[in-house]
């Protein structure tokens, strides 16, 4: 056998032998790539608030004072029996218990508490009383005429003639801003109070832009 045979023959060899081992031999997987770590979500501190749910009631001015249908939370510190959701009765009083009637009507929130607070403390040492206005429904004034949204509104808090304008949605283009008026019962009788618009935009007649009181009517020509 000439050189050149053998080599051939020993290349021919070699490949076979290489073609048998590819196929015997396992292929090695390739390992799955690692998990992408997620953040956590950090919890919430100790003592945090919790998320608001819903639209908080809206403060009443502490000078505001009670009238019928007016929607009270009355509840005494660590006396479970002793918390009662009550409405203003038409003749001003209310009913709580172990103490009976309590006249709320023409009082302020911080005087029936005391007043509650003094009858309770015959019963029970030291009583921690709240009380809350739930819904205003007693003390209300009107506007109409000329106005984007006429109509009545709740006295829950300070609200002047200026205010209230405002929460009508302001005047139409064809009001007539001088020629406002406020009419207000006193005594049995009606008085009207005049409002000149841009006078007291301008910060002239301020006293014009008085505090309303329930059942006040604001007629905007």
């Amino acid at each position: 056998m000439s050189s050149r045979a053998a080599i051939a023959a020993l290349y021919l060899a070699a490949l076979i032998a290489a073609s048998a081992y590819a196929q015997t031999s396992p292929i090695p997987e390739l390992a799955p790539p690692p998990p992408t770590p997620v953040p956590a979500t950090p919890a919430p501190a100790q003592g945090s608030p919790a998320p608001a749910q819903g639209s908080p009631a809206p403060a009443q001015d502490d000078s505001y004072r009670l009238g019928p249908e007016d929607v009270l939370d009355i509840s005494v510190w660590k006396e479970d029996g002793l918390k009662k959701e009550t409405v203003v009765r038409p003749d001003g009083a209310i009913s709580f218990p172990l103490i009976g009637d309590v006249q709320a009507a023409g009082r302020t929130v911080s005087e029936v508490r005391d007043e509650i607070g003094k009858r309770l403390s015959r019963y029970i040492p030291e009583p921690t009383v709240s009380v809350l206005v739930l819904r205003v429904a007693s003390n209300r004034f009107y506007v109409i005429g000329r106005v984007n949204k006429p109509g009545d509104f709740a006295i829950g808090r300070y609200v002047d003639v200026l205010q209230a304008l405002a929460l009508a949605g302001g005047l139409t283009p064809f009001a007539d801003p001088r020629g406002i008026r406020v009419i207000r019962k006193l005594d049995g009788k009606d008085v009207v109070l005049p409002f000149d618009f841009p006078a007291v935009t301008r910060g002239e007649s301020l006293e014009q832009n008085i505090r309303l009181q329930g059942g006040d009517v604001i007629v905007v020509p």
